[in-house]
């Protein structure tokens, strides 16, 4: 019998979709407009979608995001996505391991991650009231590259057995310090303000993935579980930021870290926007669990490779060859963006 942390695993994964299906989300990308310029003067073949970055130097800028694991349904979807990375040559990165550290039985279902795809790219997941000593274990657990850890404080507010201690800042840079790879410190949902951006960058955080409103929402997930009060936290369903906000407030941090970003992607030209607005990579969740899990492994890898297809030639339309020359690609803003922005200067 699967312990109560699997269980809430499941129920996490089942009400994502859910959630999904109920309210397909719409991407606060949509709020950025890029000007059309008619003579490009590029070819497709010529694009190189290759990040910019000497650690995250994946050769396609958007990667399978954070989503699950710690359970047996939830392994198998691991696994799934993890085939999928293999054959897309895309990064990865696993759901919370905390259970793992609770449960030996969780275990397998993040190894299988690396046991598939013994040559990926593959980000390890804690929570950030953690040690360093169980961020390393994490690490350890999957051989990761790269480690993300993740703040979530509205969603620990809305759980019923959520942590009620946000004391972190000491411990995450300890991590940053002591961890024996590439650290990301990731919203999971309600974005960043150019304030926690920061304080981060004054830890020694060099990666920041933005998490921003807009994609699988964990406060009404976490109302959701807790059947008894379906809508108890409703006033907190559209608290923060979305990431089309949290991109522009990194723009106004001097000497930002590193900008990666997450939360309502929901196709290729997202994906554009999100690199012209300044993230070296995307993370893509919700979109590929509900492909996944509506379409196999055969369909998610298919999708993938739309997308890869679809966005060489976004580049070229763009007249981008590589990311240094987003750059120059111009955009307006929607009036309530150009507004929100306007006011956090």
């Amino acid at each position: 019998m699967e312990s109560a942390h699997a269980h809430r695993k499941d129920e996490h994964l089942s009400l994502a979709e859910a959630e999904f299906r109920r309210h397909a989300p719409v991407s606060s990308l949509h709020q950025v407009r890029i000007i059309h310029q008619g003579l490009p003067e590029t070819k497709v073949a010529n694009v190189d979608l290759t990040v910019d970055d000497p650690i995250f130097n994946f050769k396609t800028p958007f990667y399978i995001e954070a989503m699950t694991g710690g359970s047996q349904k939830t392994g198998k979807i691991n696994a799934q996505l993890a085939t999928a990375a293999k054959e897309t040559g895309l990064a990865m990165a696993v759901g919370s391991q905390s259970v793992a550290l609770k449960d030996e039985n969780a275990i397998d279902t993040f190894k299988v991650v690396r046991e598939i795809n013994p040559d990926g790219f593959v980000m390890a997941n804690i929570g950030a009231g953690h040690t360093a000593a169980h961020a390393q274990e994490v690490v350890d657990m999957i051989g990761a590259n790269a480690l993300e850890v993740h703040i979530n404080v509205a969603q620990e507010v809305v759980m019923p057995e959520g942590d009620r201690e946000y004391i972190w800042q000491d411990e995450l840079a300890n991590i940053i310090q002591t961890v024996s790879v590439p650290v990301i410190i990731k919203e999971v949902g309600f974005g960043m303000a150019k304030e926690t951006i920061g304080q981060l960058r004054d830890l020694g955080v060099q990666y920041i993935n933005l998490g921003g409103r807009s994609g699988t929402n964990f406060a009404v997930i976490e109302d959701r579980r807790n059947r008894a009060m379906i809508a108890e936290h409703g006033y907190l369903y559209d608290w923060g930021q979305t990431t089309a906000e949290s991109l522009l407030e990194a723009q106004l941090v001097a000497d930002a870290p590193t900008i990666l970003a997450t939360g309502g992607i929901q196709d290729p030209l997202d994906v554009l926007k999100a690199q012209i607005l300044g993230a070296k990579a995307v993370g893509v969740a919700g979109h590929f669990l509900h492909t996944v899990l509506n379409e196999g492994t055969e369909g998610v890898i298919t999708e993938i490779q739309r997308w890869q297809n679809h966005l060489a030639k976004l580049y070229a339309m763009v007249g981008a060859e590589r990311q240094a020359d987003l750059q120059h690609v111009q955009t307006v803003l929607s009036p309530e963006l150009k507004n929100y922005i306007d006011q956090r200067r």
